[in-house]
């Protein structure tokens, strides 16, 4: 059979054109994560970051040395880290083939756990979840190198006293996720994930009631707009990790109708879980 070779040599140079693209966005964004991380940091390749928040938490006893920044400040957000692990966790699901095959996978899991460590660690009973680590305006009235942070880093939680559904029902997304993705490698890691995330989801359920709202400084930073797509989010992960039918049950029967706006979603993001509750629910029930 014949071939035009032009159209041949063409198709080919975009063919790796396009894999040089997409080799470069990952390399990118596995620097920019490697740039945030707190902790105690080994084998780091950023020559300038070094171990920093190291006693995060101790005055309650408390490792949460690990864990991200937010942006370029010295911030801990529970809540938008916990998407951040979700939507790895679901990243390294869809795409860990080609992950591997571009040598990112092994960064990406790692990357995930440094999230998920934290995660875990910041839930110390079963109705008690730290949601920030350090005092946002003062941490943005100083710019400063993690390496060589001096002030005080308050912690802040969410309990039964002071609900907050949507940042416990994210963390149970991320952790339910992300027991699916360590499912294989480490089972008694993944069974210890599933179940902070079970034990969150229901303390987000029983106690509802906006983070925002409970704790009114956080709607400068990442202020949410409800917590209805939370819990379907975290329900329908659950029921991915599980095939626990209560929880299909609660997206689709018990709280479809109310929360879920089937059909209408516009967009995704770290404060609206609605269209992406939807693509999870379809992909595990087809």
């Amino acid at each position: 059979v014949g071939y035009d070779r032009k159209y041949y040599a063409t198709f080919n140079l975009r063919q790796l054109n396009n894999f040089f693209i997409g080799y470069l966005i990952l390399l990118c964004l596995w620097l920019v994560v490697l740039v945030v991380l707190a902790g105690k940091l080994h084998n780091n390749p950023i020559s300038w970051r070094g171990d920093s928040a190291l006693d995060d938490g101790k005055e309650v006893t408390l490792d949460l040395s690990k864990g991200m920044y937010d942006a370029g400040d010295h911030m801990k957000f529970g809540f938008p880290m916990a998407f951040t692990g979700t939507v790895l966790s679901w990243t390294i699901l869809e795409y860990g083939d080609q992950m591997k095959a571009a040598q990112h996978l092994t960064p990406a899991i790692d990357s995930l756990k440094w999230i998920t460590d934290y995660l875990v660690n910041a839930h110390p009973s079963e109705n008690v979840l730290y949601i920030q680590v350090g005092n946002p305006k003062d941490d943005h009235a100083c710019w400063e190198r993690p390496e060589d942070m001096k002030e005080k880093r308050p912690l802040t939680q969410v309990n039964t006293s002071t609900p907050g559904t949507e940042v416990a029902a994210e963390t149970a997304a991320a952790l339910a996720s992300a027991s699916l993705v360590f499912k294989s490698s480490d089972s008694a890691y993944s069974s210890l994930l599933l179940k902070h995330a079970e034990q969150l989801f229901h303390f987000a359920d029983a106690f509802r009631a906006s983070y925002s709202l409970s704790i009114p400084e956080v709607q400068q930073f990442y202020n949410s707009t409800g917590y209805k797509d939370e819990l379907l989010w975290a329900a329908a992960w659950l029921y991915h990790a599980t095939q626990d039918q209560t929880y299909l049950n609660y997206v689709t029967v018990e709280n479809g109708q109310a929360f879920a706006e089937w059909g209408d979603p516009t967009w995704f993001s770290w404060d609206n879980k609605l269209a992406g509750t939807q693509v999870i629910c379809f992909s595990v029930t087809i």
